[in-house]
């Protein structure tokens, strides 16, 4: 597994684990699910599946003309989707899912209006992260380009990365945007947005 710009190699092995042995064991977490895992999900205690193979990681980098950020390209060789990660993000898509939002979600885009009633969000608001962060400073001309990489049904819940905005060590920006946010809590990669979800749904 090769690493980011900087040779990172995220433990996504351990950290989905963990994150699977919890949603499994209402010892350890007291969360349910709407729904009760599948049996062959028990019996591997595992709530993905086998990492996307080299093929399907290629396809889905000639499809968007880019390479993929490290940490979700790792998550995806590590587990090629993904149940729950909380009761508000019902899946993570594998690869061959996965999409600009503009070509899979239209609807979207559509729902935050054109950028002709946008406003603008300059660098020293926009580019905070933690718990200064406001949640309303989004740049919404983003959204077309960003990759949506899970699905709720029914539900405004959803997982983005933004390649509008790149860390040195190629780590897109990762938002989550939900339905019960005036807008969008933002991360400066999609592995510290996974273990902030995994803060969340621990409830740490």
């Amino acid at each position: 597994m090769r690493g980011g710009e900087d040779g990172r190699i995220h433990p996504w092995r351990d950290l989905l684990q963990r994150w699977s042995d919890e949603w499994l064991d209402p010892v350890l977490h007291e969360q349910e699910r709407h729904e009760p895992f599948p049996a062959e999900v028990r019996a591997a205690r595992w709530l993905g599946g086998p990492g996307a193979t080299p093929g399907e990681l290629a396809g889905l980098e000639e499809r968007l003309g880019a390479g993929l950020p490290p940490s979700y390209r790792q998550f995806l060789q590590t587990s090629n989707g993904w149940l729950d990660t909380t009761n508000e993000i019902a899946r993570l898509l594998p690869a061959r899912e996965v999409g600009r939002v503009g070509d899979v979600d239209p609807e979207l885009v559509g729902g935050w209006g054109d950028d002709r009633g946008r406003i603008e969000v300059p660098d020293e608001e926009y580019f905070v992260y933690g718990d200064e962060q406001d949640c309303c400073a989004i740049r919404t001309e983003y959204l077309s380009d960003m990759l949506k990489i899970s699905d709720t049904p029914e539900a405004g819940d959803v997982y983005l990365l933004n390649p509008h905005v790149v860390t040195p060590e190629g780590e897109w920006e990762a938002w989550y945007l939900a339905h019960w946010l005036p807008g969008a809590v933002r991360y400066r990669s999609f592995w510290e947005l996974m273990n902030d979800e995994y803060r969340s749904f621990r409830g740490d």
